[in-house]
């Protein structure tokens, strides 16, 4: 492997309890974590960041899934997302380079049959800082319920000259989730919208 990877860290949670009410069940949350050398570290400003995205991104994303998924089977998820944090001496273009391309996303997605685009954060950050991956449903974009986050650290990592690239899975939304989903939400705009402008 020829991927620069230093560690991979995976990191399990499970919910049991949440606003002091029992789960109907438990909300389990995957993430796993690789730990990468920055392949523009130390290079100056480099216009081109295609061949490393190309060389590194597709087999990444494979490694990393293929992990998740003996974590948590295909067919139990349904949520999903992604985020990479690069270490003080990289740009917050590096981080993005690695998570936004197709190149990367797709061994995901496909492997866990999702249809949405991953939700994303890219950030620049010092060893052992609180990373956030957002996540939402793999496959209907309005279900707010699956509006999730995991929060993460890794003690040692990102490295000034490294990356943290991270994807994360859940196998339900919320515990208790009650608020309206986005197209609820539209609906009852509208019909809010087509009464005033009839009574005017």
């Amino acid at each position: 492997m020829t991927l620069g990877i230093r560690k991979i860290c995976t990191f399990l949670e499970e919910t049991l309890v949440e606003g002091g009410k029992a789960a109907a069940r438990p909300v389990n949350i995957v993430v796993v974590a690789a730990v990468i050398q920055n392949p523009w570290a130390g290079r100056g400003f480099v216009e081109d960041l295609r061949p490393e995205i190309t060389r590194i991104a597709g087999e990444l994303s494979q490694e990393m899934t293929d992990r998740l998924l003996c974590q948590m089977a295909a067919d139990r998820i349904e949520a999903c997302g992604k985020a990479a944090a690069v270490g003080i001496a990289g740009e917050i273009e590096h981080a993005s380079a690695m998570i936004h391309t197709l190149r990367f996303g797709n061994s995901f997605r496909e492997a866990i049959g999702g249809t949405n685009y991953l939700e994303f954060a890219n950030t620049r950050n010092a060893p052992g800082a609180l990373l956030s991956l957002p996540m939402m449903h793999k496959s209907e974009n309005g279900k707010r319920s699956h509006f999730l986050t995991a929060n993460f650290q890794i003690a040692d990592a990102p490295g000034p000259d490294e990356i943290i690239v991270a994807i994360g899975a859940s196998d339900s939304g919320r515990a208790h989730a009650r608020i309206a989903d986005r197209f609820q939400d539209m609906a009852e705009m509208e019909a809010e919208k087509a009464a005033s402008q009839s009574s005017t």
